[in-house]
């Protein structure tokens, strides 16, 4: 019971987090007024009258520039914990961040390879 209180802390900021988060979503719907309009409804288009749909279609290359960039940025943070208790962890951590590194720098290899990283073709 003793090591449960130490995340009364972590807890605590969940619940004040989650209330803060719930008020400020629900806070307009019931204090904005709500007078919806044909005129509100359309997309907006710097003042002009729309000409075709409001979605146009992108190119899959800026999806997968996105994709690529949250792969290996995400990636990145694994260094930081590895980082700080790489004194405690000794050889076999740095062996496993070798491996580690070695599968993303494959990675990164393949997509340079196929293109992934040319912006036009």
């Amino acid at each position: 019971m003793a090591t449960l209180l130490g995340y009364v802390p972590i807890l605590t900021l969940l619940l004040v987090s989650g209330g803060i988060a719930g008020i400020a979503l629900l806070a307009p719907r019931f204090l904005a007024p709500h007078r919806p309009t044909r005129r509100k409804h359309l997309p907006y288009e710097s003042g002009m009258v729309p000409i075709g749909p409001a979605q146009r279609r992108f190119p899959v290359k800026f999806y997968l520039v996105a994709l690529l960039f949250i792969l290996f940025d995400v990636e990145i943070i694994f260094f930081y914990p590895w980082a700080l208790q790489l004194r405690a962890l000794r050889g076999l951590a740095l062996g496993e961040m070798a491996l580690f590194v070695s599968i993303l720098v494959i990675g990164y290899v393949y997509a340079w390879r196929k293109g992934a990283f040319e912006w036009e073709r």
